[in-house]
């Protein structure tokens, strides 16, 4: 029987960008046994709440994490609304729309070329992040904010998209499509991304589904959950399906996220067609009494705020759980039988985001 070795794979590592640690147990070059430890990273975001008045902990709540920083900010807004009993204009749901997919665009762009970069395809890497930079852009002009936009809030959200703008949105779509598709077939038809990524770091779909997987994760192995389905924002309007993949490998769950992108695209465009007229907020009097389990669909998977008011300005609890943290189980079945050189590609095939995971 070959000697078992213990090797430590982080929280530093020349491929990965996430401080993720796993201690991986070895039979020669083969992994029999991953033990993640959680942990490492610590900024008490959530002891905040009981410093800041729950108008402004959305500032705090955008920063949990620098690539959903919006989609953080809505479902922390979206639960005080719950709780609140708020009606949000239909204007404000469709930006809202609009801007988390175009976080989604830019999240699902960065892993591609994150993704390229773990096989050693260099060229695939920049020319995803130079899409990347088109969305970052619009980011900007629309919000003024490349990472961190500022504009969800209480009650709807702070700046409006024109008629012009929204028009020239619309019209730089179809050549972004165009070049986002023939990413796609690379990263979808090369044979060398092909042998590289089919049959690695298999999850079935009833493991997938029993140890809790989200998002891409999940959907790449057959479980078709996508919280967009329940219609918040304007999702219910726009007739959203979710991506769903079966072989449940690191080619399966890659193959979500780029066609991901193209969903993505879509609803943008829906959602600047039918964008209807209105205010973007209403006033938010007095202060949450009640509490609420907000969820929403970021790049990764469901996020969860777990948020408790007490009738004052400051809210008693506040809980996150993030999308993350439900894909490490899955991700510690997904090792075993993987080659060490190949860890970096699945570690990166669930999309860590340990920042987001360990506040």
């Amino acid at each position: 029987m070959p000697e078992r070795i213990i090797v430590p794979f982080g929280p530093q590592h020349p491929v990965l960008p996430e401080p993720i640690h796993l201690d991986l147990v070895l039979e020669d070059e083969t992994v029999v046994e991953a033990v993640p430890s959680i942990g490492y990273i610590h900024r008490g975001l959530e002891r905040l709440i009981e410093k800041r008045e729950y108008t402004e902990y959305v500032y705090v709540a955008e920063r949990i994490c620098g690539i959903c920083s919006f989609m953080h900010a809505l479902c922390y807004s979206q639960g005080i609304e719950e709780i609140m009993k708020i009606e949000v204009p239909d204007r404000a749901h469709y930006l809202r729309t609009i801007w988390s997919e175009c976080s989604r665009l830019h999240s699902h762009l960065l892993w591609l070329g994150l993704f390229a970069d773990s096989m050693g395809f260099e060229n695939l890497f920049m020319r995803s992040w130079q899409l990347r930079e088109s969305v970052l852009d619009v980011l900007e002009d629309t919000t003024g904010g490349r990472v961190i936009q500022g504009t969800c809030k209480v009650g709807g959200v702070r700046r409006d998209i024109g008629a012009e703008k929204l028009a020239e949105m619309h019209r730089a779509l179809d050549p972004f499509e165009a070049q986002c598709r023939d990413l796609g077939d690379v990263f979808l038809n090369d044979e060398t991304v092909k042998y590289r990524l089919q049959g690695l770091g298999v999850i079935s779909k009833d493991e997938a589904y029993a140890l809790g997987a989200a998002g891409p994760t999940a959907r790449g192995s057959g479980v078709a959950m996508d919280h967009r389905e329940t219609g918040y924002a304007a999702y219910g309007d726009l007739g959203f399906k979710p991506v769903v993949e079966t072989a449940g490998d690191c080619y399966a769950r890659c193959a979500v996220r780029v066609k991901e992108v193209y969903a993505s695209i879509d609803l943008i465009r829906r959602a600047i067609s039918e964008m209807p007229e209105g205010s973007l907020d209403v006033k938010v009097k007095g202060a949450p009494d009640g509490e609420y389990f907000s969820r929403v669909e970021q790049p990764r998977g469901e996020v969860v705020h777990y948020l408790r008011g007490n009738g004052t300005k400051h809210l008693a609890r506040a809980r996150i759980r993030t999308p993350t943290l439900a894909n490490i189980p899955p991700l510690v079945k997904m090792l075993p039988g993987a080659q060490l050189a190949d860890v970096p590609v699945v570690v990166l095939s669930i999309d860590p985001c340990i920042s987001c995971t360990e506040r």
